[in-house]
């Protein structure tokens, strides 16, 4: 396997991606983390940074940010995949304003950790704007503005954009407004991931590459190179959780896909604009999500790939041509002057995690010794550092204000069985496919849209 061909990212490293040695035989650790992505390095990061004399070994089934960290797109954002009416009713306006305030703080924390650490991921702060192209969108932009501003948010956290404010950040085609946040960086997300690693080991912790671990149970990581025994081991394997013993339906892995542009024109980016390389979506059921990249480059990413019966996840699902057209396709709607060939180098995705109540979660059950998290629905550039900071508290005991969170020791239901969650999820995507010609059709808000959405709790 070449693990650069694995996404755009992973191709644009400097040195050459070897892996580190597998592990060699039973060993001890007082801390086993199951996955090198973003979870379990900032989980390792964090512990280690407050005790030094702890033991942590992490276990890694391919290389460190061969997942979902390596192949995103790229946005370190506070976005939380519960939304904040729905925290709310479930905890109360004060610790959903309080959850939501802990995920733009994870903003900041993520770019003190690279500043500190030295990692060069062309980290940019230039916040998040999603487009409003339709007047049903526009309505969307405006509702959405009122409610988080009744939630305790204020425009300094969430705005509302007239056209010309909104042309004026990304100049896509037919802008009638949008909103604009400024909680989020672009990022590098496979620098980032590799950096991490590199400080992490500069921590002392231990990375074992190239070992997949064949079970969980309390005490020990068993892999088919030996088993670390362990008094706390700890799941952050995300979209990959389903392959694990007892995990089936735990999370459903769900495909995100995405496409990047050859660099553009100096003069083709003045007509487009993100200046400040925000990131940019629109105001559209079925997610779509872009940067500016550092070398001048679109990369364009969305929903659309099928989930595949049984949970399964392939390298060879990672590429669906009917998918990458429609990116494409799609890219040269928002930016006609990219012409009729969107002139496209890379395509590539890869699986994330969804819990049955799209409800990212993080936690340590004392009596066993097992913790989790994870679940977070394609958010998890920032989430991750929360659940990383709140593992590393939990673990070594501590009440702080990130253990007192609502998404600590959630419990999300099981996913259906087979046949249902495979009718279940991939009917869902079609809905909302619907729901999007309809509205372009009709000029009204989908029905069908809203039914779903109040049935995934939001």
């Amino acid at each position: 396997m070449r693990y650069q061909d694995l996404s755009y990212w992973l191709s644009s490293l400097d040195g050459p991606l070897t892996p580190r040695p597998q592990l060699p035989g039973d060993t001890d650790a007082d801390v086993v983390i199951v996955g090198a992505g973003y979870t379990g390095l900032w989980t390792a990061y964090y512990l280690a940074g407050a005790d030094p004399t702890l033991r942590i070994t992490v276990l890694e089934a391919e290389i460190a940010g061969y997942g979902a960290s390596g192949r995103n797109g790229g946005w370190c954002s506070a976005l939380f995949p519960t939304s904040l009416p729905a925290l709310a009713r479930r905890h109360g306006r004060d610790r959903a304003l309080a959850m939501q305030r802990a995920m733009q703080e994870t903003v900041r924390e993520v770019g003190r950790v690279v500043t500190a650490e030295g990692i060069d991921c062309d980290w940019r702060q230039g916040g998040t704007v999603v487009l409003a192209r339709s007047e049903v969108q526009v309505e969307r932009a405006r509702a959405e503005v009122a409610t988080a501003h009744a939630h305790g948010l204020t425009d300094a956290d969430l705005v509302l954009l007239d056209p010309a404010e909104a042309t004026a950040r990304c100049a896509a085609d037919g802008v009638r407004g949008g909103t604009y946040t400024p909680h989020c960086a672009a990022v590098h997300p496979a620098r980032l991931v590799r950096g991490l690693a590199r400080a992490v080991e500069r921590r002392g912790v231990t990375i074992v590459e190239r070992t997949p671990v064949t079970a969980l149970r309390p005490g020990a990581a068993v892999t088919r190179h030996g088993t670390v025994r362990a008094p706390i081991v700890v799941r952050a394997t995300e979209g990959y959780t389903p392959a694990l013993p007892g995990q089936r339906r735990a999370l459903a892995p769900v495909y995100s896909l995405m496409v990047a542009t050859e660099p553009l024109s100096e003069e083709t980016w003045a007509r487009i604009g993100l200046a400040e390389r925000e990131t940019f979506s629109d105001h559209r059921h079925v997610i779509i999500y872009g940067q500016r990249t550092a070398d001048g480059r679109l990369a364009f990413g969305g929903r659309g790939a099928p989930y595949h019966f049984g949970s399964r996840v392939s390298p060879g699902f990672d590429r669906e041509p009917r998918v990458f057209a429609a990116l494409r396709r799609v890219l040269g709607e928002l930016f006609p002057v990219l012409g009729p060939e969107v002139p496209v180098s890379h395509t590539w995705g890869g699986p994330l995690g969804v819990a049955r109540d799209w409800a990212a979660s993080v936690g340590l059950d004392r009596s066993t010794g097992l913790g989790w998290a994870g679940g977070y629905v394609g958010d998890g550039v920032g989430t991750s550092n929360l659940a990383g900071r709140t593992l590393a508290d939990l673990i070594r005991g501590e009440r702080s204000d990130l253990t007192d969170l609502p998404w600590v020791d959630h419990r999300s239901p099981r996913w259906e069985p087979e046949p249902l969650r495979w009718l279940a999820v991939n009917a869902g995507l079609r809905l909302m496919f619907s729901a999007d010609e309809a509205e372009l059709r009709t000029n009204r808000p989908s029905r069908r849209a809203q039914a779903f959405s109040r049935l995934l709790g939001h």
